[in-house]
């Protein structure tokens, strides 16, 4: 079941890897020649009224595509882990209804709070945290990204995390954060590694990670389900860091960081002989290639929310969002 690909084209191809030629490059002549580098100079990833509008243009979109079902509507503000789970979500609810979500209700987002990280180079990106109309009293985290000055800003990342769980920012003086090197060896995890080293742990187990319902509680319940009468169930799971994959992190206010990476995972069921096969739900069928005989493999992109402390420590886990995104039968 595994797959060497790091990128999705559920919807679109998404965007080139990290760009890391001058954008705001600038050459003046005078006595000599002066070059201002634009990956070079340390910015605002973006402005705080730019990053309003994102968000209010974001929200929109999204409540146009989930009302009509229809992925092309939102295509222009979503990238990476969110754009793989929420365009197959839409493909299946189009599927299943093609007239539009008759379940519908406006996403409204309030009590944003904008943590803009002040950086070098591609991408420059920030994260809202706010309160939703759903999903109880969790606060919705998004951050937002973009490759270039010619890109609009598209949410990569999308989790749901409990209240008074997300941590403060270290700021400067003008309130600008600061991001984190994903080859920083300052933290309990490396976070351009953690998306491997958490489908490690998922796999065997270990001590990176603390106690919670995505690690030890999830490792659980997949050996529990493993097993079951007239069913096998395998999970196979791999890391996603490339690209529009990328692992992004901002430094908290006690020296730690808050990172968002994304994993993929496979889930295959496999009836036993002389019994009949899955039997999976009309959107895991709208979703699916092949006639469902004995097995189904159904395939995730999860995006994940970790709190990295500083130094010696385990991490932790605050928030996942999971879809399905394709299945195949056999």
């Amino acid at each position: 079941m595994s797959r060497d690909r790091d990128r999705r084209t559920l919807r679109r191809p998404v965007r080139s890897a990290l760009i890391a030629t001058s954008a705001t490059a600038l050459s003046l002549s005078a006595s000599g020649c002066v070059v201002v580098h634009g990956e070079r100079e340390i910015l605002p990833s973006s402005t705080r009224a730019e990053a309003a509008e994102a968000l209010q243009k974001f929200t929109a979109a999204y409540n146009e595509a989930d009302k009509a079902y229809d992925g092309t509507l939102d295509a222009d503000h979503t990238t990476g882990a969110l754009a793989d789970i929420d365009s197959a979500r839409l493909k299946a609810g189009r599927a299943n209804n093609p007239d539009g979500n008759p379940n519908h209700t406006p996403l409204k987002l309030t009590d944003a709070k904008f943590t803009i990280p002040k950086k070098a180079g591609w991408p420059r990106w920030f994260v809202v945290d706010a309160a939703g109309n759903k999903g109880g009293t969790a606060r919705w985290l998004l951050v937002f990204t973009r490759s270039s000055l010619d890109d609009p800003f598209q949410v990569a990342y999308l989790t749901l995390v409990a209240p008074g769980k997300v941590p403060q920012f270290k700021k400067d003086a003008d309130g600008w954060a600061e991001s984190v090197p994903v080859n920083s060896t300052d933290l309990a995890a490396d976070p351009g590694e953690l998306s491997r080293t958490y489908t490690t742990y998922l796999q065997g187990g270990g001590e990176t990670f603390a106690d919670g319902p995505h690690t030890d509680q999830w490792r659980a319940l997949r050996q529990k389900n493993s097993k079951k009468p007239g069913m096998v169930t395998q999970y196979i799971d791999e890391p996603l860091t490339n690209g529009d994959y990328a692992p992004l992190a901002l430094r908290t206010a006690d020296g730690g960081a808050l990172v968002f990476f994304t994993t993929r995972h496979f889930e295959k069921q496999t009836a036993y002989a002389g019994t009949s096969g899955p039997s999976p739900g009309k959107d895991v069928l709208a979703l699916t290639k092949g006639e469902i005989k004995q097995s189904l493999t159904m395939e995730f992109v999860s995006n994940e929310v970790a709190l990295d402390p500083k130094g010696q420590g385990k991490v932790t886990i605050l928030g996942r969002i999971q879809g399905l995104t394709s299945a195949e039968g056999s």
